[in-house]
């Protein structure tokens, strides 16, 4: 999952130029190109999806925290079990239910967008959507075996913290 941190970060770079380079042609030398809106919207495509990967690696996606804080450790291996069972479900029959739509329909006869480009948008980005999520619900996996014999994360503030936050907000 670093890697593809990595090489989301070089396609950002990428799309970034890209935009940059028809900005330029747009207003500068008044001959915009056909291609690259379409390019910058596959390739931010790619990078949005790239991101809930990392996001899950890092674990950093939203999680509320209230309850999970107040129980003990078995209650809270519990929660991160059914949560992981519940996404590996989800992802299951997303792809299940789409295989059919995405991989015949779309990739192997490989839809083109229908525009002057014509970038095989559909045919690329619709099969990313459902290995994302396959490789989402590995990391997920990955992440519940990795964090079992961990200690538990305090993640309420406790009042030197809260005092902490007070006095920067009044700054």
């Amino acid at each position: 999952a670093l890697f593809i941190g990595r090489a989301t970060m070089m396609m950002i770079i990428s799309m970034t130029s890209v935009m940059l380079y028809e900005v330029f042609l747009r207003y500068v030398m008044e001959q915009p190109t056909l291609w690259a809106n379409e390019l910058t919207l596959w390739i931010a495509g790619f990078v949005f999806m790239s991101a809930g990967i990392y996001a899950m690696q890092q674990r950093c996606h939203i999680r509320i925290f209230i309850l999970y804080d107040m129980v003990p450790r078995w209650t809270q291996r519990l929660f991160d079990t059914i949560s992981t069972l519940l996404l590996i479900v989800f992802a299951f029959f997303l792809i299940y239910g789409s295989y059919y739509q995405v991989f015949v329909i779309k990739f192997y006869k490989w839809e083109m967008f229908g525009t002057a480009f014509d970038p095989p948008i559909p045919a690329t980005i619709q099969p990313m959507v459902l290995i994302t999520i396959a490789l989402i619900a590995a990391q997920a996996v990955v992440n519940l075996i990795s964090d079992w014999n961990l200690e538990p994360t305090v993640h309420t503030f406790g009042p030197a913290e809260v005092s902490a936050l007070l006095l920067r907000m009044r700054l």
